[in-house]
């Protein structure tokens, strides 16, 4: 077993000493040690995701960790876990101990997490060191694999308060901010990695401007970053007033660029390309770049149709949904297995960067274009806007083919696209953002130099609704209610809700609704005839989720199947109820009373009311003429019932109610109101 352990530690070593990114390694640990500021820019396949992180280790083992270890933040969750597990193997130790994670409602990671950089990997493994669960395989169902207990291994419940998360190599780019919160100078840390800084994030853009002034208290600290683009020349000046080291990375190459003209769509065009490749009996995998969740879905629905009547000798034609932000989609196929099988990879951005780990794509079809959700602070909703992508998109999504293979691009050649990518910290609805930094002031940061401002709009509009839900003073600072509200993991309106709940004793029922409304889009609001309730979505959700605990308690029920069978999604329903005992937990250690579960009764059905009024009173419509047109009281707009609401099936004559309090108003895709609730102006 030795023997073979070493076998595979040296094939891991050779294929890292070919990644384009170990030519810069002596460049790289030459100006970490010279300079506080690095920036590497080199594409997915260049390796400097996962190798990066570990120089970075080797650095601070020179110092003997004196000034911290490494964390490395990713924009996805899921792949702050596959590169920790390929880390982990690479350094030939446990995942968990030496290398962790840290992402959304789960960590695996030790108080004594660091990475090890060439001074452990370089040598051969001893033979006390046990198996890395990188050489665990991915299901067959099409799920990733995940840490638990076997092997030593450990994996924590994901239920931890604000402050107490392990020191973990990789982790999500809001993680590291919320640990922020308790150690706003993260001293636990000699040097920060913050990857994939070309998205432009709003998590990402506020790391940033957060470090600024982090960095000026620190001068020990290091911070690099990783993009896979040439930074903004912004982003080059930002940390320092001067141009920060820039160092290339060599890429290993892209396909043939290939432009096709999409006659009836680009949508059509990519599935016929599909099955003409399949049908050509050209080797490789595809990956193909679509704009919205419903083409993915759909496209994986006809890709599965039409490859049940692929002839066998050219091989299974295995479709696969990698959808932006929604973990397990991945699945990598052991070595040596499945030979005669052609993934198909569909996504969207901004997952240029999710298929590092796949050395099998050889063919990439692009579709040119991207959704993105701008927000409208005038009528306090989001616009979706179709767009092009960026030209630093393009050459990242032909890198993924290698030197050998072929990019489809379905858009004219000489289409003009942005140079860079627009900041979504100049587009989103930041209301959370601004209470996340009013706290950032008292624990002391209280400056964020912003790469690009947030549009004063968007910010006034931010800083009136925290004052409508009492989260600011007189002074305009953080009030105590403010403050307990950004202790959960929730927008501040639902954070205001749950507080509210703590009042009307209604808490059990109302943590169900914000964990439901947080993990289970879209799927949370597509209610189903058996669990409605007379009183609306906000009641069908608490009807889902107790029929779903009901299911695992009982013995004789597969509760994936009871999920499948009810329309269900089963990882969001776990996504939900993890989040619920956070929740719980986080009230339970600021000391803010609970009720027992009285769901069902007349006065609880008001009081669960009364809290969600607490929070979303600026989200009530009335139906003004009788027909299900609903005017929204705060700018004045008219929007209907969306048809997968309880009552969006009715008819004025079945008796739609005449006030809603809504969640979501979608105001571009379908002008719906989403997962509504009756109410009454007496309420």
């Amino acid at each position: 077993m030795f023997k073979s352990r070493c076998k595979v530690f040296y094939k891991l070593l050779r294929e890292r000493k070919e990644l384009p990114v170990w030519d810069a390694k002596c460049e790289f640990m030459d100006t970490l040690a010279k300079g506080r500021f690095v920036i590497v820019s080199g594409s997915a396949k260049t390796g400097r995701s996962s190798q990066i992180p570990q120089w970075c280790a080797e650095f601070c083992l020179s110092v003997q960790f004196q000034h911290g270890m490494v964390v490395c933040t990713q924009i996805h969750a899921q792949q702050a876990v596959d590169l920790a597990l390929r880390v982990a193997d690479e350094m030939d130790v446990n995942i968990g101990h030496e290398v962790g994670y840290s992402i959304p409602l789960e960590a695996c990671s030790h108080n004594d997490s660091v990475l090890r950089g060439s001074s452990t990997a370089a040598r051969p493994p001893s033979a006390h060191m046990s198996h890395s669960l990188m050489r665990v395989p991915y299901k067959s169902d099409g799920g990733q694999r995940k840490p638990g207990h076997e092997g030593g291994k450990i994996r924590s419940s994901g239920r931890q308060h604000v402050g107490e998360i392990p020191s973990s190599a990789y982790c999500t780019d809001d993680m590291l901010l919320r640990e922020m919160m308790s150690d706003p100078l993260l001293e636990r840390y000699g040097v920060i990695v913050v990857d994939q800084a070309h998205q432009r994030t709003v998590a990402t853009d506020v790391l940033q401007g957060l470090l600024k002034d982090v960095a000026l208290q620190r001068p020990e600290l290091r911070v690099v970053l990783l993009t896979a683009v040439d930074p903004d020349p912004k982003q080059l000046v930002h940390f320092s007033g001067s141009a920060a080291p820039l160092i290339r990375l060599q890429s290993p190459g892209a396909g043939a660029g290939v432009h096709c003209s999409t006659g009836d769509g680009y949508f059509c065009s990519a599935l016929r390309l599909v099955l003409e490749i399949h049908r050509s009996e050209e080797e490789g995998d595809v990956v193909v770049f679509l704009v919205t969740t419903q083409e993915i879905d759909l496209a994986h629905d006809i890709l599965c149709h039409e490859g049940q009547s692929v002839p066998p000798e050219l091989g299974d034609l295995l479709p696969v949904a990698v959808h932006p932000g929604r973990p397990g989609n991945l699945p990598l196929l052991e070595e040596g297995g499945a030979a005669r099988t052609r993934r198909v990879f569909l996504t969207s951005s901004p997952n240029e960067d999710f298929f590092w780990a796949v050395g099998s794509i050889n063919f990439v079809i692009d579709a040119g274009l991207e959704k993105r959700n701008v927000y409208n602070p005038r009528i306090r909703t989001n616009s979706v806007l179709i767009q092009p992508i960026s030209t630093g998109q393009a050459e990242s999504r032909k890198q993924l083919t290698g030197p050998k293979g072929k990019c489809f691009c379905l858009y004219p050649k000489d289409r003009q696209l942005p140079v860079q990518i627009r900041p979504r910290v100049v587009e989103s609805d930041i209301t959370s953002t601004v209470l996340f930094l009013k706290r950032m002031e008292i624990a002391g940061l209280s400056h964020c130099d912003f790469i690009d401002r947030p549009d004063p709009g968007g910010l006034m509009q931010a800083l009136e609704e925290l004052d409508y839900l009492a989260a600011l003073d007189d002074d305009g600072n953080l009030s105590a209610m403010g403050i307990i509200m950004s202790e959960f993991p929730l927008e501040p309106q639902m954070a205001k809700t749950l507080l509210a709940s703590c009042e009307f004793d209604c808490f059990s029922e109302v943590v169900i609704i914000a964990a439901m409304l947080t993990d289970m889009k879209p799927e949370a609001t597509q209610s189903h005839m058996k669990f409605q309730h007379p009183e609306g979505d906000h009641f069908t959700l608490i009807n889902i989720y107790k029929a779903f605990k009901q299911s695992q308690q009982n013995p004789c029920c597969n509760e994936e199947k009871w999920c499948q069978d009810s329309f269900l999604s089963h990882a969001a329903l776990l996504a939900a109820d993890a989040l619920c005992s956070e929740l719980t937990d986080t009230l339970k250690r600021i000391e803010l009373p609970t009720s027992l579960p009285a769901f069902g009764s007349r006065s609880n059905t008001f009081s669960i009311k009364r809290a969600l009024l607490a929070g979303f009173f600026m989200q009530v419509a009335r139906d003004v003429d009788g027909s299900g047109n609903y005017l929204i009281l705060t700018h004045k707009h008219v929007a209907q019932l969306h048809p997968l609401s309880g009552y969006g099936a009715r008819t004025p004559k079945l008796g739609l109610p005449e006030w809603v309090l809504f969640h979501q108003h979608s105001f571009s895709e379908d002008n719906c109101l989403r997962t509504v609730t009756h109410t009454t102006p007496e309420e």
